[in-house]
């Protein structure tokens, strides 16, 4: 007995299910009427497709920006969903930090170097913790809630749309048999009956489903309301997030600041300072006859003194063409003329060609 209601019901389910999908095709054909919507319910169900839509990309973007890595967040998925657990991981600042830390550990921290990595280190590891502070409250307090809303009561707005929908073809074919029956002059007044009862008990199942549908949708707006807070509590954790991180930056580069970072002059302005002081020293060589003769290697006061004079060479120079002449610290030559603003002509014997001004010391003769 119970097969055979079974197979009964089952057969009543496969009928209605070919009617609605023979009424479906019809509408989408233009073959038979549509009970329309009103103006009000079409732009429920509008903003609630638009809801549903707007909330999975916001959601979707959101653990992309908290994990951009995909193969992350599907171990993240697995995680949470078969083994029910949370696996803990180093962000990629704390991953630097670490790296920071363990490089100046091994230059060592008594030194510059090192110990400025050391406090690079711990600040990438501030930065990393406040990471992951903003990923967990971005996590409870802004995409549980709409996960939640998603699975929860858009899933459920979903179902009773669909059974609304499948009342609305229910209604339709019956109005379309009540239609056929009273057109036909043949028909039985047990066939309209028929006809008018299952019409009435089709808008009655109809407007009952629409009343639950139209309640539910307009839930919608408080959930909005709700949204708007979890956005709110978002913002705030991006704002102290980025605040501390700032903070964290200016600590580390005040830190950074009390170390002497070398002078890529440094060394050149050195080597200025001891030509200087060769330069200085050089009045008192045994070349020069008094102290009143005063040398000069600047071009500007060579233009002043009358050639030839004597000049004694200070440094080694090698000619760089086959203009030039190559001298020896100490060697004394013969200075001729000016050749532009920082050479000038010599002669050392039998050889004749430019030599730098600043190789010079000439003599006041």
């Amino acid at each position: 007995m119970d097969v055979k209601e079974g197979l009964k019901k089952f057969a009543a389910e496969a009928t209605t299910a070919f009617n609605r999908a023979v009424q479906f095709t019809e509408e989408k054909l233009g073959k038979t009427e549509k009970t329309e919507y009103d103006a009000h319910f079409e732009n429920l169900l509008q903003k609630s497709d638009h809801t549903r839509l707007w909330t999975e990309r916001i959601v979707k973007q959101t653990e992309t920006l908290l994990q951009p890595n995909p193969g992350a967040r599907m171990e993240d998925f697995v995680y949470d969903r078969v083994w029910d657990k949370k696996r803990e991981r180093q962000t990629n600042t704390e991953k630097l930090g670490q790296l920071m830390n363990d490089a100046g550990q091994d230059f060592g921290t008594g030194t510059s170097y090192g110990n400025a990595l050391v406090k690079c280190g711990q600040a990438q590891h501030q930065l990393g913790t406040a990471e992951k502070d903003l990923m967990m409250s971005a996590l409870n307090n802004f995409l549980t809630p709409l996960k939640n809303f998603l699975e929860g009561d858009m899933k459920t707005v979903m179902k009773e749309r669909k059974f609304l929908e499948a009342k609305r073809l229910d209604l339709d074919a019956c109005k379309n048999r009540m239609r056929k029956a009273k057109s036909s002059a043949t028909q039985a007044n047990e066939v309209i009956n028929k006809a008018e009862t299952d019409l009435r008990k089709a808008q009655s199942d109809f407007d009952r489903q629409l009343e639950i549908a139209k309640l539910l949708l307009e839930g919608i707006s408080s959930s909005h309301a709700h949204h708007l807070r979890c956005l709110s509590d978002f913002i705030e954790a991006q704002t102290r997030y980025y605040a501390q991180c700032h903070q964290y930056m200016t600590d580390l580069q005040t830190q950074l600041g009390s170390y002497t970072v070398p002078n890529e002059n440094a060394e050149d302005e050195s080597n200025k300072d001891d030509e200087n002081s060769k330069r200085k020293s050089s009045s008192s060589s045994p070349f020069l006859n008094n102290s009143d003769q005063s040398t000069s290697t600047l071009a500007s006061k060579t233009g002043k003194l009358e050639f030839p004079r004597k000049a004694r060479i200070l440094y080694d120079y090698e000619a760089a063409d086959s203009s030039e002449i190559s001298l020896s610290a100490d060697d004394i030559i013969t200075v001729h003329e000016r050749a532009g603003e920082e050479y000038v002509i010599a002669e050392k014997g039998p050889h004749r060609g430019k030599v730098p001004i600043a190789f010079l010391e000439i003599w006041n003769d």
